[in-house]
C-alpha cells in the first residue's frame, strides 16, 4: 500500500488506496518543508485513524528548488507517523511529470502558486525554473497577480494609468489596504489569489490584463525551452507537451502559451495529462525503484 501526499504553496492532497482528501496545510515559503510534513502527518493520522500504517510513503514536495536533499529526515518522520519502511522524496515537478506522461518523453508544466517544468527525453530528465517566487516562478499565480497588482496600486497612487485594469480589482484591493505587512505570507497569499482575477479581465478584453497574461505565456514558452534543450532535445523533434494546476484550465491563458512555445520548438503538441502530482507519486512509488538525482531520492529502512 502507498500512501501518497502531494504537498503544495495552497494546501495539500493525500491518497491512499481506499480515500482522497484535501488539508488547508500548505508550504508557507519561510518554513521547513519537515514543519510542514510534521503537521500535515499528524492531521493524516487524526482523519485516517492512529493505528494507520503505510509501507511505502511517498512525498511530492514543493520548495525544494529542483533538489530534494537528504531523504532521511523525511523517512525517519514517515517511519515515527505510519510506520513506513520506504519512502521516495520527490520534488512536485517530477512528480507531475510522471503523473502526466508516466514514461514517455516530452515536457510538462506544472502553472499553480509557482511555477516547474520538467523535461524527460530518453531517460535523462531536467528541471526548469521553480526557484521561487523572489528569484523566478515566471508566469505562475503569482507573478500574474503580483504583476498585475502592481500596476493597480500604482494606479492609485497616481504612478500608473491602468484605470480599466484596476476597476477588476476591487475586491483584492480591499484586501490589500488591510495587510498589516506588505511582505507576509498573507501578501503573498493575495498574489496567487490576484490570478484569476487577471485572467478574467484578459478574457474581458482588457489590455492591460492581456499584456500581462502574454508576457507569463512568453516567460513559460521560455522555460519549457530551457527544458528541452537541458535534456538535449532537439528544436525540430515532435515535443509532447503537458501542463497541470489550476491556471491550465484558463482556455486564453493556456493558448497564449501553445503559441509563444510554437514559436520557439515549431513540432510541439499540447496533449491532456494522463493524470497529476498525486498520480505521479504513486506511479514513482511503483515503477521507479531508483533515485533521479537531484530530484528523487529513496529511504529505505
Amino acid at each position: 500500500m502507498v500512501l501518497a501526499i502531494d504537498l503544495g504553496q495552497s494546501g495539500a492532497r493525500i491518497r491512499t488506496p481506499d480515500t482522497e482528501f484535501v488539508s488547508k496545510r500548505s508550504k508557507i515559503t519561510t518554513e521547513s518543508t519537515l514543519d510542514a510534513l510534521n503537521d500535515l502527518f499528524i492531521e493524516v493520522q487524526e482523519t485516517l485513524g492512529s493505528d494507520f500504517h503505510s509501507d511505502v510513503v511517498a512525498l511530492s514536495l514543493t520548495g525544494v528548488y529542483g533538489d530534494v536533499g537528504d531523504p532521511k529526515p523525511y523517512g525517519q518522520l514517515a517511519a515515527k507517523f505510519f510506520g513506513a519502511k520506504s519512502v521516495a522524496v520527490i520534488d512536485d515537478g517530477l512528480a507531475g511529470y510522471f503523473g502526466a506522461l508516466g514514461n514517455s518523453d516530452g515536457v510538462v508544466v506544472s502553472i499553480g502558486s509557482g511555477t516547474v517544468a520538467i523535461a524527460g527525453r530518453r531517460g535523462h530528465y531536467s528541471h526548469s525554473d521553480g526557484v521561487g517566487h523572489i528569484f523566478g516562478d515566471f508566469g505562475s499565480g503569482f507573478w500574474l497577480g503580483k504583476s498585475a497588482l502592481e500596476r493597480v496600486i500604482a494606479t492609485q497612487e497616481g504612478r500608473d494609468d491602468a484605470t480599466f485594469l484596476s476597476d477588476f480589482f476591487e475586491a483584492e484591493i480591499k484586501t490589500y489596504e488591510t495587510l498589516k505587512s506588505r511582505t507576509d505570507a498573507k501578501a503573498h497569499s493575495l498574489c496567487i489569489t490576484a490570478a484569476k482575477t487577471l485572467l478574467e479581465a484578459a478574457e474581458a478584453k482588457n489590455t492591460d490584463a492581456i499584456t500581462i497574461r502574454d508576457k507569463g505565456a512568453e516567460y513559460l514558452a521560455k522555460t519549457i525551452r530551457a527544458a528541452w534543450t537541458n535534456v538535449d532535445g532537439m528544436r525540430n523533434e515532435g515535443i509532447s507537451i503537458a501542463l497541470l494546476g489550476k491556471l491550465a484550465n484558463n482556455k486564453g491563458y493556456v493558448e497564449s502559451i501553445r503559441r509563444r512555445t510554437s514559436s520557439l520548438l515549431p513540432q510541439i503538441t499540447l496533449v491532456e495529462p494522463k493524470g497529476n502530482h498525486l498520480d505521479g507519486a504513486i506511479f514513482i512509488a511503483e515503477h521507479v525503484p531508483e533515485d533521479i538525482e537531484p530530484l528523487l531520492r529513496w529511504w529505505r529502512k
